[in-house]
C-alpha cells in the first residue's frame, strides 16, 4: 500500500455539562498531541458532552448542534492552526426531529472532508441511544444520495475510516471501510461499566471490547485506533456508568502498539502503510474472499 507513515493521536478524557471548559481542555490536549508529532487526532464519542443517553429526556435534544456549528468551527480553526487532521465526534442536529451521533472529519487546512453518522444504534440499560439518534443512511454510489453510510476520507496525511462505538462490534462496517482503502479505522467510543457488574464482569468486558477490535485489524490488515472516555457519570435515578478508558492502537497484525489506562491520557502511535502491505501479502485474507458466496449475509436470519 502506497503512502508515507503518519502519526495519530487519541485524546482520552472525562466530560461534563460545562461545554466551554470541556472543549478548552480538549483543545489543550490536542495541542499536546500535535506537539508530540500527531498528524491525525481523534476525539472520543460525543467529546464535548457528558454521555446523556443514560436516560430519556427531551431536554437533552437541546445539546445538539448543526454541522457546521460552533464546536466544529472551533475545531476547524484549531486543525488549521496546527496543520493537523481531526476526527470530531458530536451530537448533530441535522433537521427538526432528526439527530445523529456523528463524527466530522476535518483536514489540515481546516476544511470539512465529510461526516460519518453512526450506523449501529444500541438500546441497552443506560445506553438508550435509539431515543436520540437516527442511524446513518446507506450510501449508494452513483445514485446522487447523500454521502453517508460507511466511508473513507483522504486527509493530507493518509486515508482513514471512522466508525463510532457500537459499530465496533460489527465486522461488516470494518470490512467495508477497509475495502474503501482506509489505512486506519478510528472508533471514538463511550463505553463503561455498570457499577453492579464491574466486580464480576469488568475485566472480561474490557477484554472482549479490545479483542473484537483487534480482530478487525487482523481480518482486514489495517490499523485500528479506539478512543474511549473516562470518569464516572450519573443521571438522576440511575447508578451511573464508570467509563473505563483503555484507549489503544493496534497494527495490522493485531499487536497493541499503544494503550492507555483508566485516567486522562494523550496517546500517540505511528501508522505505516508499508506494514499494511507486508501483512496483506503474508495473510491475504482480502484476496481469498468468496464474494460470490456472501449474498445470504444480507438476510436478518438464516434458519
Amino acid at each position: 500500500m502506497s503512502g508515507r507513515p503518519f502519526r495519530i493521536g487519541l485524546i482520552q478524557l472525562s466530560a461534563g455539562y460545562d461545554k466551554d471548559t470541556v472543549v478548552a481542555t480538549h483543545e489543550h490536549k490536542v495541542r499536546e498531541a500535535a506537539g508530540r508529532g500527531a498528524q491525525v487526532v481523534c476525539l472520543q464519542e460525543l467529546f464535548d458532552l457528558p454521555y446523556f443517553c443514560k436516560v430519556n429526556d427531551t431536554d437533552h435534544f437541546d445539546l445538539a448542534e448543526p454541522i457546521p456549528g460552533p464546536t466544529v468551527e472551533r475545531m476547524q480553526a484549531l486543525a488549521e492552526e496546527l496543520g493537523i487532521a481531526m476526527v470530531v465526534p458530536i451530537f448533530e442536529r441535522r433537521a427538526s426531529g432528526v439527530y445523529h451521533n456523528s463524527a466530522v472529519v476535518v483536514d489540515a487546512d481546516g476544511s470539512v472532508l465529510g461526516v460519518y453518522r453512526k450506523m449501529h444504534i444500541p438500546d441497552d440499560p443506560f445506553y438508550y441511544e435509539k431515543y436520540y439518534f437516527t442511524p446513518g443512511e446507506i450510501y449508494r454510489r452513483g445514485t446522487g444520495a447523500a454521502e453517508t453510510g460507511f466511508r473513507a476520507f483522504d486527509t493530507r496525511f493518509g486515508r482513514i475510516g471512522v466508525l463510532i462505538c457500537w459499530d465496533q462490534w460489527y465486522p461488516e462496517g470494518a470490512r467495508i471501510t477497509a475495502l474503501m482503502g482506509a489505512q486506519a479505522l478510528f472508533y471514538p467510543t463511550a463505553i463503561g461499566w455498570h457499577p453492579s457488574e464491574k466486580e464480576e464482569l469488568g475485566a472480561q468486558q474490557v477484554d472482549a471490547w479490545r479483542t473484537v477490535q483487534r480482530g478487525h485489524a487482523i481480518a482486514n490488515g489495517v490499523y485500528v485506533a479506539a478512543v474511549n472516555r473516562v470518569g464516572f457519570e450519573a443521571e438522576s435515578g440511575t447508578d451511573g456508568i464508570e467509563f473505563f478508558g483503555h484507549s489503544f492502537v493496534c497494527d495490522p497484525f493485531g499487536r497493541v502498539i499503544a494503550e492507555a489506562g483508566t485516567g486522562p491520557t494523550v496517546l500517540t502511535a505511528d501508522v505505516d502503510p508499508a506494514r499494511i502491505e507486508d501483512t496483506r501479502r503474508n495473510w491475504p485474507f482480502l484476496r481469498d474472499r468468496r464474494i460470490d458466496a456472501y449474498g445470504p449475509i444480507l438476510s436478518r436470519w438464516l434458519a
